[in-house]
């Protein structure tokens, strides 16, 4: 029996040398294609295209990659002029995830916040995509100043019909003291794969995956920083929610919701009980789109943008 355990360090060992390696193979073919900003001792990563001189334009990525998810718009953005940003959030793609045990929506709004200073912009049109619905809202709550407009894109705004309302267990498994990292690698090792693909599938059903997508998510989210990055953002979003929710009325910002009719998740019901909490909202539904608006629908994204700001001026 006790000869036996060389095992368990030569197989945690394995492990850890198998991580290593997709990482590294991960990002050598998905490097980062973008800038760095850094902040409060947070490196940031984004895309920038368009003019300086433009209207700035900040898109939010949700849950599952990175920037690149706004691809086609920020393409769509600069040819009609905006200063067109994409940020990894952190802990995603190739931004920092920052020292603090647990981050929260407001921290993601804080370092966003500080970024776009850092960067000069101000009163942008903050574009947030699933998750980031919270985040953009957030984020106007805490510096309406700042905020020259909203645009939410299939967003989650609710504590009430989130798929983690009542917790998560992997998310659970993983963030715990100690024991989490190792269930993360063994998992990642085994199931990750398999776990990987049914998030791909259900993120975009009833609409196809795009080309490249799938092995870019399988590289890239499958990363030790970047799983437990997402697995904490889903333990925050439901008491996030439930605390930011009874805010919502009391945010003056413009905002324009869209929200895909074949959308499989609660969103088409946060988008329409948000139309009537937020005091100065309009509501697009897309009768063919679901989840993934950025990628299937890049040209109803800039026509909410200069609907939104065609009502502020």
């Amino acid at each position: 029996m006790y000869e036996l355990l060389w095992l368990v360090p030569a197989f945690l060992l394995a492990i850890s040398v198998f991580t290593w390696l997709r990482v590294h193979r991960a990002e050598r073919l998905f490097p980062p294609e973008g800038k760095f900003v850094s902040v409060n001792g947070v490196r940031l990563h984004y895309l920038e295209r368009g003019e300086k001189g433009g209207q700035p334009v900040v898109f939010l990525h949700g849950g599952v990659l990175r920037a690149n998810d706004f691809d086609r718009v920020l393409t769509r953005a600069a040819a009609k002029g905006y200063r067109a940003l994409a940020f990894d959030r952190p802990g995603y793609g190739y931004s920092e995830r920052g020292k603090k045990k647990r981050i929260t929506p407001a921290d993601q709004a804080v370092l966003i916040h500080q970024a776009l200073k850092a960067l000069g912009i101000g009163k942008p049109v903050l574009v947030g995509h699933s998750w980031s619905g919270l985040l953009v809202l957030t984020y106007a709550y805490m510096y309406p100043e700042d905020t020259g407009g909203l645009v939410i894109l299939g967003g989650g705004m609710y504590k009430e019909g989130y798929p983690a309302e009542k917790g998560d267990p992997i998310s659970a498994a993983v963030t715990l003291p100690v024991a989490g990292k190792l269930v993360m690698y063994l998992l990642l090792a085994t199931v990750g794969r398999v776990l990987a693909n049914r998030v791909i599938a259900s993120t975009f059903a009833p609409e196809p995956v795009p080309a490249g997508y799938r092995e870019e998510t399988l590289a890239l989210w499958l990363r030790p920083s970047q799983f437990l990055a997402n697995r904490e953002d889903v333990l925050a979003f439901a008491p996030a929610a439930e605390q930011m929710s009874g805010n919502y009325a009391r945010i003056s910002t413009p905002a324009v919701l869209v929200v895909g009719g074949r959308d499989p998740f609660s969103t088409r019901d946060h988008s329409y009980r948000l139309y009537r909490d937020l005091p100065h909202a309009r509501l697009v539904e897309l009768s063919e789109a679901a989840h993934m608006i950025p990628h299937h629908h890049p040209g109803a994204v800039m026509e909410a943008v200069e609907q939104l700001l065609s009502i502020s001026r």
